[in-house]
């Protein structure tokens, strides 16, 4: 029988002849954060469950010849920790240069240069040559849906994509195959991730330290699109919708002061971009909001209404629940609203064909980008946008706010705060209210499922 620990209790140990207590029941790795001790990982995720697949923790204890991972063991009483000397130092370089052994040297050009968790540690390491050669196969990449990249020659098999999308998501459209030298990380079958029931909510892409699985960018698509205008095609336009909130993303990415970006400034960069118009996303938002509320007071059975923040959700309830989809909500998303009710508004106002219109939303995460045409309507991520104001050399702090763009809409009657609606994080929780549905014992007459946890999507 397994001791279960009792967090009310105390733990006394040394880490590097530093003493330190913690609860019972804390990790190896959280102990040595306590007294400032830096432990490198690849595999740990705060978010994920223990794996201790790659071994780059192991650590000493109590002198024994036996290593154990700091990210997979907890702490005793007495225990005495050390996480740095020579033998371990060698162990964990080792181990990083038989990764890199296996894995694309091509760093300068990867989405993940200077934000990768390899790269870091090669570099922490001081890695500079291949003692084991360079075995990497050069695998082709793929675009999945336009809206995620896998690069399989540059996974280094650490689990976390699995974990995401199997243990947190419960999806399992991600599992490994083989074992030893063959182990790897796939689709089942060797799919592409449309044939899977794959939703594209992106917590793979969130957890993954290199980059085997990243959002495909779009960026070089929306900036052909704004030099249509630059180009004396008059009759071209590009049009975008942003929330207030997304200025702190942008910040964040462009790793600027707290407060340094507002929604004015992020305003005044799109239209330095080229944007023709820059539209609060409240508005495509509220529509829809309106049409849904709407559709739940009409309805009088086929309760509640299952709405999503993206194509993906419409995609889940068709695969795991598919006597729910009749209860799927029929109204347009906000990317859909905007792509076609604004963008048709606009046209009519400037006297243009809707085909030459490019509508841009800015979407706070990968998720919703999915089920975009990506031809005249885009989604971007605050990452991408990053990305265009970094190659412009728009310096966005210094500018001056702007407002967003009227743009006249018709008059809904519905209220879209007149049903209260249920608000679900990720898909593991759908699938209790999905249950609680089919089974009747659900109350509610609105359900939300956003794709995202709330813990990889922060």
């Amino acid at each position: 029988m397994s001791h279960k620990p009792d967090p009310n209790k105390n733990v006394n140990l040394t880490i590097n002849g530093q003493p330190v207590t913690v609860p019972e029941g804390t990790r190896i790795l959280d102990a040595a954060k306590k007294v400032n001790v830096h432990i490198p990982v690849l595999c740990d995720h705060p978010d994920l469950c223990r794996r201790a697949l790659c071994r780059l923790c192991v650590v000493e204890c109590d002198g024994r010849t036996k290593l154990l991972s700091a990210c997979g063991n907890d702490v005793w009483e007495g225990v005495k920790i050390e996480t740095n000397n020579k033998r371990l130092l060698e162990i964990r370089k080792t181990i990083l240069e038989l990764i890199l052994a296996n894995h694309p040297q091509d760093c300068l050009s990867c989405i993940r240069n200077r934000n990768c968790d390899l790269q870091s540690l090669a570099e922490e390491f001081g890695i500079r040559e291949a003692p084991f050669g360079i075995t990497a196969v050069n695998l082709p990449s793929s675009i999945e849906e336009e809206t995620i990249v896998r690069d399989m020659d540059k996974c280094i098999k650490c689990g976390r994509c699995v974990e995401a999308c199997q243990e947190v998501q419960t999806i399992r459209a991600i599992n490994t195959s083989g074992r030893s030298g063959e182990f790897g990380i796939c689709a089942p079958y060797g799919q592409a991730l449309n044939e899977t029931p794959c939703v594209f909510c992106g917590s793979c892409v969130e957890v993954c330290p290199v980059g085997a699985i990243y959002e495909h960018d779009q960026s070089a698509q929306v900036f052909a699109a704004l030099q249509g205008k630059a180009a004396q095609e008059s009759d071209q336009r590009t049009i975008a919708q942003v929330s207030p909130a997304f200025a702190d993303m942008l910040a964040s990415e462009l790793t600027v002061a707290e407060g340094a970006i507002t929604s004015g400034k992020m305003i005044a960069a799109l239209r330095l971009l080229g944007f023709d118009q820059v539209y609060d996303a409240y508005i495509a938002a509220n529509i829809s909001n309106s049409e849904i509320n709407e559709e739940v007071l009409q309805r009088t059975k086929k309760l509640p209404v299952i709405s999503g923040c993206s194509q993906g959700v419409s995609r889940f309830v068709k695969t795991f629940y598919p006597d729910l989809t009749d209860h799927l909500s029929t109204a347009y998303s906000p990317q859909k609203v905007f792509a076609e009710t604004i963008k048709s508004i606009y046209a009519a106002s400037e006297d243009l064909e809707e085909s030459n219109i490019t509508s841009v939303s800015f979407v706070h995460c990968l998720a919703q980008k999915y089920g975009c045409d990506n031809k005249k309507e885009f989604a971007l991520t605050a990452k991408e946008l990053a990305r265009m104001i970094k190659l412009a050399g728009i310096d966005i702090a210094s500018l001056s706010e702007e407002p967003f763009d009227i743009i006249e809409m018709p008059i809904h009657d519905g209220k879209t705060d007149s049903v209260q609606k249920q608000v679900i994080n990720g898909f593991a929780q759908a699938r209790k209210i999905l249950e609680a549905v089919r089974k009747g014992e659900c109350n509610a007459k609105w359900i939300e499922i956003e794709s995202c946890t709330g813990s990889f999507c922060k």
